[in-house]
């Protein structure tokens, strides 16, 4: 998703409206994006948290599960190749296949819980970090992504693109 320039007018308008939907069920583009600034500027990385938890003063983000930094690691080697190949698995031939294919089992049942912190700004939302597409093809959510990893100006572009008509 972070390559968002690239997608067909398809991909880029489901994209546009799942953010969207996220982005008004937190408080509105500018609150979901003074979380994404946080998320960002936190070192070590958030999802490597003890609690499983990340907040900040406009709200927070839970999860079930802790993800230790080398899982986060290899999320984020193998989510370089996943815009080429369409997929998060490699090749099953691939020296990795069985590493990656075990972080998908690890992280696949993880849900991720973003609230806002005053009601009034909205409902929140959950998501999960992967869509399973069928036994051999599995992608990381675009929410998932976004919050996570896309850089702010991509999730701009994304929150404001308006449809080639």
């Amino acid at each position: 998703m972070c390559d968002f320039s690239n997608l067909d007018e398809t991909q880029k308008q489901a994209y546009h409206e799942k953010l969207l939907h996220c982005a008004n069920a937190f408080g509105g583009k500018n609150f979901f994006l003074q979380l994404l600034e946080a998320i960002r500027e936190t070192k070590p990385h958030p999802l490597t948290a003890r609690n499983s938890e990340f907040a900040f003063p406009l709200g927070s983000i839970k999860w079930n599960k802790v993800i230790f930094n080398d899982k986060l690691q290899l999320l984020l080697k193998v989510r370089l190749g996943e815009s080429k190949r369409g997929n998060l698995l490699p090749e099953e031939t691939d020296k990795s296949y069985k590493k990656v294919l075990n972080l998908v089992r690890t992280l696949k049942p993880i849900v991720f819980t973003v609230k806002p912190e005053r009601k009034e700004d909205g409902s929140g939302f959950f998501f999960q970090p992967f869509e399973v597409i069928d036994a051999h093809t599995t992608r990381l959510n675009p929410v998932f992504d976004a919050l996570f990893f896309c850089s702010l100006d991509t999730v701009k572009k994304v929150l404001n693109y308006e449809p080639k008509d």
